[in-house]
């Protein structure tokens, strides 16, 4: 089973993904000319604006949302386990791949807004199926993603993030993994039946706390090590380019790992954040691509560079030479991951790093197993849209508990490889998808740009803009011009 895993694994996370990945920032940068620079001020202020309704969410709750899915277990042992087998410059490339990647959260969470519907119970509910549906006009396309993202976010990633937190209580504090699946799964029940709602206020409340303890974490490491910050950062840009003797034999793999875990931990072209980006209240679907965008900055240059920080900083790592053997070790009998982060902690705070870690562990990766549900979810409700299916909702739920035991009891190694697939998957389909249909997600920017420049806040007409199949805001705009002649 793990041969066949990897060799699945391979083909998917082949090199071609790595540069798609890495094309598709660079080309959409391009094309919002570097949004994700001149619109920072505007992240800013629209993150903290708007307002919920009966049917969305506000923007600082979608937000919460979708960092909860980002934030998780790849902030942590993904990146431990980048620079274990990229070296130290793998966090400069996860750098440009956030950087490349916000503008490519912005046209995928902006296609979310303005192809998003209603359910049946009056929620909106959108996401790459919807929009490659209405958007591309292509029923099977967004069947093939909708089953590979309930696949993904309902089995597969799950796994990564049960596994991490059995590991990492295991580790600290001798519970056994079989405790930690029970306790998950129950918790996990009581937040995903109260749909969401429940899902948004979780999120809203947990996220920036479990997110600013993380991060002052490392800003005191850093403080306690003052003295080595300039040597820690040269390292990284040096061996980024292969200019650190040392790990000039990663160069190619700091590319690969630092790109591979960059996505992975802040889900850019992934399609996971338009779900949850869909669900926001707003006048125009630019001002979440906008929040959005910033939800990379967020979970890249704070929290996945924080705990590159702590490992890096305290020099508690271990690179594996590409042919077997190491070409640093540091720390003997360690494998790569959650390890590295409790060493370098323990190395400031003695019997403090592998509780610490636990913890933060534990929040992480529950909030974003209550996010993958919610993205899961959304899938579910597009395939029952036409013919009610009541069975597959409780499926899926039944699906996600199995997911969160067999993670918790497996291997590490196997449960990233699940994890890795899944995410693999679906960047290809939504990749490609927000290629081809990109200009409405331009227009849009342009539309909003050229709004706030004549004083106005932002409203969206797409029949205006000529964009077709935009239901709901259509709709909109002819009952506001309704009551306006009434």
């Amino acid at each position: 089973m793990d041969a066949i895993l990897n060799s699945i694994n391979g083909v998917i996370w082949s090199r071609a993904l790595i540069g798609l990945c890495l094309g598709v920032g660079l080309y959409f940068s391009i094309r919002t000319r570097f949004m994700q620079i001149r619109g920072f001020g505007e992240m800013l202020r629209l993150m903290v604006g708007g307002q919920k309704s009966d049917a969305g969410v506000s923007s600082w709750q979608a937000l919460s949302i979708s960092l909860s899915g980002r934030i998780g277990v790849g902030n942590i042992a993904g990146i431990a386990t980048a620079i274990a087998f990229g070296g130290p410059g793998a966090i400069f490339w996860m750098w440009v791949m956030a950087f490349l990647g916000a503008s490519t959260s912005y046209i995928e969470c902006t296609l979310a807004q303005i192809y998003k519907e209603k359910d049946e119970k009056g929620l909106y509910r959108g996401g790459p199926a919807f929009y490659i549906e209405k958007g591309l006009g292509n029923k099977w396309f967004a069947w093939v993603f909708a089953i590979a993202t309930v696949l993904a976010c309902g089995v597969l990633l799950p796994t990564v993030q049960a596994n991490g937190i059995a590991s990492s209580m295991h580790n600290a504090f001798g519970l056994a993994p079989g405790y930690s699946a029970l306790i998950m799964a129950t918790l996990l029940a009581f937040i995903i039946f109260g749909g969401v709602r429940r899902i948004a206020v979780f999120s809203e409340w947990v996220m920036p706390f479990m997110a600013a303890g993380y991060v002052l974490a490392a800003i005191v490491i850093m403080a306690l090590n003052f003295e080595k910050v300039p040597r820690m950062f040269a390292l990284i840009f040096n061996s980024a380019f292969g200019a650190e003797a040392a790990y000039g034999a990663v160069i190619g793999l700091a590319v690969e790992w630092g790109v591979k875990r960059g996505i992975y931990s802040n889900e850019a072209g992934q399609g996971t954040g338009p779900h949850s980006a869909a669900a926001a209240e707003v006048s125009h679907p630019a001002k979440q691509g906008y929040v959005q965008a910033f939800s990379i900055y967020f979970d890249a240059f704070l929290i996945c560079t924080a705990t590159a920080f702590i490992i890096l900083n305290t020099e508690m790592y271990n690179v594996i030479r590409p042919t077997g053997g190491m070409i640093v070790e540091r720390l003997p009998g360690v494998e790569p991951g959650v390890g590295f982060v409790q060493a370098g902690i323990e190395t400031n705070f003695p019997g403090f790093g592998a509780a610490f870690v636990a913890i933060a562990i534990l929040f992480f990766a529950f909030t974003t197993l209550v996010a993958y549900y919610y993205m899961a979810e959304t899938n579910i409700a597009f395939i029952n849209r036409k013919i009610h299916r009541p069975w597959a909702m409780q499926a899926l739920r039944v699906a996600m508990v199995a997911a969160v035991v067999y993670g918790s009891v497996r291997t590490a190694a196997n449960a990233w490889t699940l994890g890795d697939i899944g995410v693999g998957l679906m960047s290809w389909l939504n990749l490609a998808a927000i290629l081809l249909l990109q200009k409405p997600a331009i227009q849009a920017l342009k539309d909003y740009e050229a709004q706030k420049k004549a004083g106005l806040d932002p409203t969206f007409d797409p029949d205006a803009l000529k964009i077709a199949n935009a239901t709901l805001w259509s709709d909109r705009v002819r009952a506001q011009q309704s009551v306006a002649i009434k």
